[in-house]
């Protein structure tokens, strides 16, 4: 009896300890997303903070911040977000009457060849992603509609409407794990279909295919990794003066175009890492700033965005 009582004890002892550990892990775990929800409201004002005042893109743009926290820390950074390639732009229209946006599928196809894919392969990526947003059943010359992942194991439907995140691309014909390794740094989701918007003052050169694909590809990549690497200290204080740089003179491109340029950040890319008591949260935010007192949240997740 002794020893069947002792037995029970330890068990009993185990169960409490293990709650107690479990219950002190949900409230760090809690605790962390509320300092990681707090550096989302910190970086909100912030960029409100930035719309008013005249502030160079470099003194923020990608600068890591480190925040101590007492039994842990906060890391955070705030990068531009309209140096890519909006990958709903190649629609326009209304939800369920989404249509094919020719302009748009010539700068996706222009900024495929600036990485190196073949023009027939940049035009069936351009196909396929238009497909598989667009709201009809018309089969592009290069592109995949509901039969073609019909076949598939399992089968599944286009999307029929715009991509959440980039990362939907693995789900489209033709986007293997390569195309997609090679293509996902210079292309964003962003939350409507509008051409994209590009911060030419916040575009590093490393970034320059994005600016090639601005072009039409009139600017091959080396380019336009010369025009950025010509940007004055504070950046162009024109769309004019950025205009009137002699390689982009030689470019012709379609007017609207020129409305895509723009010399300010309105998207915003939060990325907050939280350690708190030994638990590990991740958090990643879109913010729109349109004007308003405070940054508008546009999406936000709680894994990096990759």
């Amino acid at each position: 009896m002794a020893a069947l009582m002792g037995v029970l004890v330890v068990a009993m002892l185990d169960d409490i300890r293990f709650g107690l550990r479990r219950t002190a892990n949900a409230d760090a775990m809690a605790q962390a997303q509320r300092l990681a929800l707090g550096a989302e409201a910190l970086a909100r004002r912030k960029v409100a903070a930035l719309a008013r005042e005249d502030v160079a893109v470099a003194a923020w743009n990608g600068r890591p911040l480190a925040f101590p926290v007492e039994h842990g820390l906060v890391r955070a950074r705030l990068r531009d977000g309209s140096d890519c390639f909006n990958l709903n732009s190649v629609v326009e229209g209304a939800a369920g009457q989404w249509r094919r946006r020719e302009l748009g599928v010539r700068q996706y196809v222009a900024l495929l060849q600036a990485l190196d894919f073949s023009a027939a392969q940049a035009q069936a990526l351009a196909d396929a992603l238009a497909d598989w947003i667009d709201s009809d059943h018309r089969r592009a010359p290069l592109g995949a509609e509901d039969g073609s992942y019909a076949a598939l194991q399992p089968p599944y439907r286009t999307g029929g409407t715009l991509l959440a995140e980039a990362s939907e691309l693995r789900a489209v014909q033709g986007y293997t794990p390569p195309v997609y390794a090679r293509l996902r740094p210079y292309v964003c989701a962003l939350p409507r279909p509008a051409l994209s918007p590009v911060n030419v003052n916040a575009l590093a050169p490393a970034r320059a295919p994005v600016l090639s694909m601005l072009t039409l590809g009139a600017l091959t990549p080396a380019q336009a990794r010369r025009v950025l690497e010509s940007r004055p200290a504070r950046g162009w204080r024109d769309a004019a003066a950025f205009w009137a740089d002699p390689a982009l003179l030689q470019a012709p491109v379609p007017n609207e175009v020129y409305d895509q340029v723009s010399l300010r950040s309105h998207w915003f890319v939060l990325d907050v890492e939280v350690e708190y008591a030994g638990a590990q949260v991740v958090l990643s935010a879109l913010l729109e700033q349109d004007g308003s007192r405070e940054a508008r949240l546009a999406a936000r997740r709680w894994t990096r965005d990759e």
